[in-house]
């Protein structure tokens, strides 16, 4: 499942930005409680965004939710720490209510 969520989140990167952005942005997907977090952080005037992507499997089908968030974080690392920290969060307190229905 890892694999083939992998190459659905590559597939969704290669919608925005030219070739070198998307490979600087996209990280290591993270699996949490059966979900799989991808940190998408961009360089703003502000340091680094916090933004993910969020994806499950449900009922055969993949389920994604993008989300951004007005933190931001000196370092790219950072963010990336930051933004796992705000999706599993959120991954707690909605669970599957995340994705559009």
């Amino acid at each position: 499942m890892f694999k083939f969520v992998n190459k659905f989140l590559a597939r969704l990167n290669a919608h925005g930005g030219d070739k070198e952005k998307r490979g600087q942005r996209a990280e290591a997907v993270v699996e949490y409680q059966g979900f799989d977090i991808q940190p998408t952080p961009n360089k703003v005037s502000s340091g680094w965004s916090t933004e993910a992507v969020i994806s499950k499997v449900i009922d055969g089908k993949i389920k994604t939710h993008h989300f951004i968030r007005a933190d931001t974080a000196a370092s790219k690392q950072g963010a990336v720490k930051l933004t796992l920290s705000k999706a599993r969060t959120m991954i707690d307190q909605a669970g599957e209510q995340i994705f559009p229905k």
